[in-house]
């Protein structure tokens, strides 16, 4: 049978390659769960991966160890597989404080959180694809294992609508506002609607800019097209759609009025309990908190802190395992893990913390016990939602090797020949003045170069310091968004920079053949981030480039340095012996860059830089010095955009448009 993926490259496998693949391919058609790749850095593990989803055809789901890695992983399976729905489900927070209660001191610590809207409609695409392609890839973060709304009430709440069927108008929009869209007659934002007559613009919960137009004649439905969200100009007329939730926690208002109950009665008896034991404060947070959510519920059919509540959303009984974004593949899909020496502990790592924090607030009244059944899975939970299991990483775990019974498809040999780097030892008693010079010959090269400290305040000082001295230096640090994370690491591929300094976030995944020097700052520390595989990781970074180094500055030789050192040049061994038996001369892998995500879902470019050619050409175009006459042309530009779009001028409104995007992006160069 043919595959349903597409595989589009200019490559064919090579080196330790094909054997991978057909491994790997029989193992999972064989039926076998647990499979490992063991593959050096640079070469070809996502191609290898690539080939194995195409030849074993299943929907599959790659689950990566943090946002910079996943988002990387999606540029690129979007460029291997561009007929294919490829989608993108991390976590939605941008920032996020959990709730919580700390006893000791008597404080309470509200929920606090800032969604990032962008990532929310990548997960509702992600979602929306497993219910309507099997040719599906989703890139994920370890938090698909969270729970979330039931992928079977969710698709019973799915509003379908066609050409020519009898629907009353007024009853799609009670539908809508069931399926938690609002009413905004003003603006049309995503997840909202507006009414105009017998014409209803919907803006669905995946889309940014394109939004659905429904015209009614009588209690029938006319027409269904597709629009420019600002414009209203239609790009394409359909005869059937469906619409999608704006929320994976909806449920029925039939099946509310039962969870209602079911929670009211949860909560009578939890407040017995608090009685008799004489706990009164508990009593009065719990009735007081739980009612005022009860009366949302039952007026809007949602509330804050809603999944608290998901155990009677989803029909599950206490301690069952909530549905999560496994749930919503269909039987036999694939699951790949990356970088699996870090994201199988961060899985089974995630139950734990979650139970603890969450007791506590349960004994102390302000949350039902049903708040500890919104949870990830737990390790065993997550091995039961899978079928075939493959873990990736050029340093697997014990509990890899273990579950694969030692056997496991090693990729060592690079397809380009490249070596893995050579390995430098210095001393660290003047480290950052050494690695200064080092750098400078590295960017006279032409060069990138990668520094990664052990402390977040070594890190601030070392960028501070390049910078003084005329090094264009930006410093990679937890505190930066997603996408902006993405962005910054195609600036350094780009040039827009020559060095970028993190503590662990340089370690896995990174992408980078632009980089010929990784310095490691204090590598003779005792600690997590300077073990034998976090030191293979690191070297790794620099194995894109024929001439890739790796300062090591240390003041003795660790065995995590020695161990290092030793696989490094076992690797070096073989892939030299490779090259002579292949006749191949190493070569500089030479990789195109990649969209970034704003380009593939067309999000508004938050972070466009200074060097934007666009932007001190419209500065200068408007005569614009300072931040207030900026302020002051986007509020007369706006106005217009509404005047150009009012007269049905929508080329000019559209022209408009872009304009005040720009100009938007030029705040950030005032507010430096």
């Amino acid at each position: 049978m043919d595959s349903m993926f597409n595989l589009t490259s200019s490559f064919q496998p090579s080196g330790d390659q094909p054997l991978a693949i057909e491994e790997l391919s029989k193992g999972i058609q064989k039926g076998q769960q647990h499979q490992v790749l063991m593959g050096a850095t640079g070469t070809g593990k996502t191609f290898t991966m690539a080939n194995v989803i195409q030849k074993v055809n299943k929907p599959t789901i790659i689950i990566a160890p943090n946002k910079t890695l996943a988002a990387q992983l999606f540029t690129e399976m979007k460029e291997l597989f561009p007929d294919n729905a490829v989608g993108f489900f991390i976590s939605y927070y941008d920032y996020y404080q959990p709730e919580a209660y700390v006893p000791t001191s008597d404080t309470y610590i509200a929920k606090d959180s800032s969604v990032n809207d962008d990532i929310d409609k990548m997960r509702h695409e992600a979602t929306r694809n497993l219910f309507e392609r099997k040719d599906v890839i989703i890139i994920a973060s370890v938090s698909c294992i969270y729970g979330m709304g039931s992928p079977q009430t969710y698709a019973k709440q799915v509003v379908v609508l066609n050409t020519d069927m009898e629907l009353e108008r007024d009853e799609f929009l009670r539908q809508l506002v069931a399926i938690q869209y609002s009413r905004n007659d003003m603006s049309l934002k995503r997840g909202s609607f507006r009414v105009r007559g017998d014409v209803v613009d919907i803006l669905p919960s995946h889309e940014k800019n394109t939004a659905i137009r429904v015209e009614f004649f009588g209690d029938e439905v006319e027409t269904i097209s597709f629009i420019d969200s600002l414009t209203g100009k239609i790009r394409k007329k359909v005869s059937a759609l469906s619409i999608y939730p704006n929320s994976h926690y909806v449920t029925e208002k039939e099946d509310l009025r039962s969870v209602v109950r079911e929670i009211l009665e949860d909560l009578g008896t939890r407040l017995r309990e608090f009685k008799t034991s004489d706990k009164l404060v508990e009593y009065q947070r719990l009735e007081q908190k739980t009612m005022h959510d009860v009366e949302l519920l039952e007026e809007l059919g949602f509330c804050p802190g809603i999944e608290n509540y998901s155990r009677y959303l989803t029909g599950k009984k206490p301690g069952e395992p909530p549905p999560t974004l496994l749930n919503y593949f269909p039987e036999g899909f694939l699951t790949i893990v990356d970088e699996s020496h870090i994201t199988i502990p961060q899985i089974g790592g995630m139950f734990r913390g979650d139970q603890s924090r969450k007791e506590t607030l349960v004994n102390y009244g302000f949350r039902l016990p049903s708040a500890l059944d919104n949870r990830p899975l737990n390790f065993d939970e997550f091995l039961e939602h899978t079928s075939h299991l493959l873990y990736v990483s050029a340093t697997p775990g014990k509990w890899e090797y273990k579950v694969c019974k030692g056997q496991f498809s090693e990729q060592v040999v690079r397809p380009t020949g490249i070596l893995d780097p050579e390995i430098n030892l210095f001393p660290a008693t003047n480290q950052v003045d050494h690695a200064y010079g080092e750098i400078k010959k590295t960017i006279a090269k032409g060069f990138r170069v990668l520094v990664t400290t052990l402390t977040k305040k070594m890190a601030e000082d070392l960028t501070e310091y390049l910078d003084s001295l005329g090094i264009k230096v930006k410093y990679l640090h937890a505190d930066i968004d997603s996408i902006e994370r993405v962005e910054l690491i195609r600036d350094l591929r780009k040039g827009e920079y020559d060095v970028l300094v993190g503590i662990n976030l340089l370690r896995e995944g990174l992408d980078l053949p632009e980089v010929a020097l990784v310095i490691v700052m204090d590598a003779d520390k005792a600690g997590f981030l300077r073990s034998k595989s976090s030191l293979i990781q690191i070297v790794g970074r620099a194995a894109r480039n024929i001439q890739g180094t790796v300062n090591f500055y240390a003041d003795e030789v660790t065995e995590a340095i020695k161990d290092c050192m030793d696989e490094t040049a076992r690797r070096r061994q073989k892939q030299t012996k490779w090259n002579q038996d292949q006749g191949i001369d190493p070569k500089t892998i030479i990789k195109k860059l990649p969209q970034g995500l704003r380009e593939i879902y067309g999000l508004s470019d938050k972070n466009t830089k200074e060097s934007d050619p666009a932007g001190p050409d419209l500065l200068k175009k408007f005569n614009i010095t300072n931040q207030k006459q900026l302020e002051k042309m986007i509020k007369t530009k706006t106005n217009e955009m509404k005047k150009a779009a009012a007269a049905l001028d929508f080329e000019s409104a559209a022209e408009i448009r872009d304009t005040i995007a720009a100009l938007e992006d030029m705040i950030l160069i005032f507010s430096k």
